[in-house]
């Protein structure tokens, strides 16, 4: 399946996910994120009212983050895919940090295979919490897992 998706400009910047959520803390209203990384593994597809949905585990070189895919993307994008993500954000599932392209974002896969990651640290596996002198800004609370408790640890 092709989603006819627009990538992003050749200047425009590519950050990594780790110095995305950094600076995320700085400016809380930084949701236009540009990222990319390679989908890892893919959960099970689910139904969510009438929106296909599933959770994906991707990574770059600094960190790992679960990826929330819904409708067509859930059928896009495999294993092993390396995808571009324009204007994607960060929100909280199930009382989780995932990334996702949300309505204004696009997805879009723009290789293979050929992307060196890390799979620690997973910030989806980091509970977060408002600052006590500043709710705007958010410190590290507790590492829950060092790696997805949902796609278990590489093997």
């Amino acid at each position: 399946m092709v989603l006819d998706l627009p990538l992003l400009p050749d200047d425009a910047p590519v950050e990594l996910i780790f110095s995305i959520w950094v600076q995320r803390f700085k400016n809380p209203k930084k949701n236009n994120i540009n990222t990319k990384f390679i989908l890892l593994d893919k959960g099970r597809v689910t139904l969510e009212g009438q929106y296909k949905t599933c959770l994906a585990l991707v990574a770059d070189e600094t960190a790992a983050v679960h990826f929330q895919l819904w409708g067509d993307e859930c059928d896009a994008f495999e294993p092993g895919d390396i995808i571009l993500l324009a204007n994607g954000i960060f929100s909280y599932s199930r009382n989780n940090l995932v990334l996702r392209a949300g309505k204004r974002g696009k997805a879009e896969k723009v290789g293979e295979f050929t992307m060196a990651f890390v799979e620690t640290p997973n910030l989806s596996e980091i509970r977060w919490a408002p600052e006590s002198h500043d709710s705007k800004k958010y410190v590290q609370q507790a590492v829950i897992s060092p790696y997805s408790r949902i796609f278990g640890p590489p093997r």
